[in-house]
């Protein structure tokens, strides 16, 4: 008895890109972003069967791409038998509509492919609740454009009736569930405002791993916490934020935090609906921009992620540049200078120039020491497990801690400190 195949078959698709004159540089489709297009709807699950790439003065107001080009992807999409005709670029509603009913078959744009993506990998309930608010907000437009044909008849005879009260139906119910969404993101970020305080209560520096999708973040992460995050050669592995605690030296510990990826021509809707995690990187303490060394447009790359850190408010935050992959480095001179380390996170190569480089910038000035504390004040063990590092505790004549403390805590805590010597101001001698 032979097995049937139940696998779902992919999706074949055509690819097109427009590079125009009148368009913004970063909106233009070019042979690099047509080629990580291919590589999305490979993440998807999706397969490239054909590639058009067209060049125009500007955009057609109705097709985009022009009545000419229209028909030539129509051919190309009955010759391979394609069922999807993915864009490069972003379409507007009227434009997505329109290609469908020329090209028969599914139309998508490089938003609609991405959301579709972080759609099938968003694992915790945050990042489905992002991706969902992402998507309604992208259909929105798009329902609304699926009615235009009755709102410009709007009260004409026979436009009255199930037509126009689906259409406000739809509408509301959208209107409802981004709303609901919305609130509970909120909820969410209450949540984290609330972990915020604790940890700067408790002067516990943050960490966060910002990059190009891809870079290697995740392996990163895992190499320096043993975190077992999956770590595969795919676009957008990683949207659910981790975080581990990683230990730079006997006195400095961070929270060490991943994030998502960034890509070139990311939907507006989904950077808004991330802000709840994206906004942590204006919080941290410190940057690690991770850079694949390894990809010839490794600038071009790191241009978008310096971009969208400005966007989302974090651009004071201190920043070091991490060029990952410098195993696979080309180039006869490794990158290097102030705040940039070459690493191999796959190696572990440089990994301890990039702790030390960490710690040089977080350390702050944390000591070990003895405190020596008298039963009447015993309530201030409590206290030092929450501001301090405490790793002993002894209850002799006095109770005594041993704990890694701030200069602030060692200098609340005075004469209790073992060996506390008052600050002097120079003028002061």
């Amino acid at each position: 008895m032979t097995e049937t195949n139940t696998q779902k078959p992919k999706n074949r698709a055509v690819l097109v890109g427009l590079w125009a004159y009148r368009l913004e540089r970063e909106e233009n489709a070019t042979e690099e972003s047509m080629e990580e297009l291919s590589d999305l709807l490979k993440t998807a699950g999706g397969e490239c069967v054909g590639t058009v790439l067209q060049q125009k003065d500007a955009p057609d107001p109705r097709t985009f791409i022009g009545e000419g080009k229209v028909a030539e992807v129509r051919e190309l999409v009955r010759a391979m038998d394609a069922d999807m005709v993915i864009f490069d670029n972003s379409l507007s509603p009227s434009q997505q509509r329109v290609l469908g009913e020329e090209l028969k078959v599914q139309v998508l744009d490089r938003s609609a492919l991405i959301l579709d993506i972080f759609a099938q990998r968003a694992r915790t309930r945050e990042g489905r609740l992002q991706v969902e608010l992402a998507q309604y907000k992208y259909l929105l437009p798009r329902l609304l454009g699926m009615w235009t044909h009755l709102e410009r008849q709007e009260g004409a005879i026979g436009t009255r009736g199930p037509g126009e009260t689906q259409l406000e139906s739809d509408r509301r119910h959208i209107h409802r569930k981004i709303a609901k969404l919305e609130s509970e993101l909120k909820e969410v970020r209450r949540v984290r405002a609330t972990q915020r305080e604790r940890r700067i209560k408790n002067e516990v520096p943050v960490v966060a791993i910002v990059g190009y999708t891809n870079a290697g973040k995740s392996t990163l992460l895992n190499k320096l916490t043993g975190a077992a995050i999956p770590a595969n050669n795919r676009l957008f592995d990683t949207l659910d934020t981790t975080t581990r605690t990683l230990e730079i030296s006997d006195t400095c510990t961070v929270l060490l935090s991943d994030t998502v990826g960034f890509i070139r021509k990311l939907p507006h809707h989904l950077v808004e609906a991330f802000k709840a995690t994206l906004e942590e990187l204006s919080f941290a303490d410190l940057l690690l921009h991770v850079i694949d060394a390894s990809n010839p447009e490794w600038r071009e790359q790191a241009a978008v992620v310096d971009q969208l850190i400005l966007e989302l408010g974090a651009e004071k935050t201190p920043r070091l540049e991490i060029f990952n992959k410098c195993d696979l480095w080309t180039g006869e001179i490794r990158p290097h200078g102030e705040n940039i380390v070459s690493i191999s996170a796959k190696t572990g190569e440089g990994l301890d120039r990039l702790l030390a480089a960490i710690g040089e910038r977080l350390d702050a000035g944390a000591k070990r020491v003895t405190i020596h504390l008298p039963y009447d004040k015993g309530g201030l063990v409590e206290r030092l497990y929450q501001e301090a590092k405490v790793e002993q505790v002894d209850y002799g004549e006095t109770i005594d801690v041993v704990a890694v403390c701030t200069p602030k805590t060692i200098g609340q805590l005075g004469p209790l400190v073992e060996g506390w010597q008052p600050h002097k101001e120079p003028w002061e001698d």
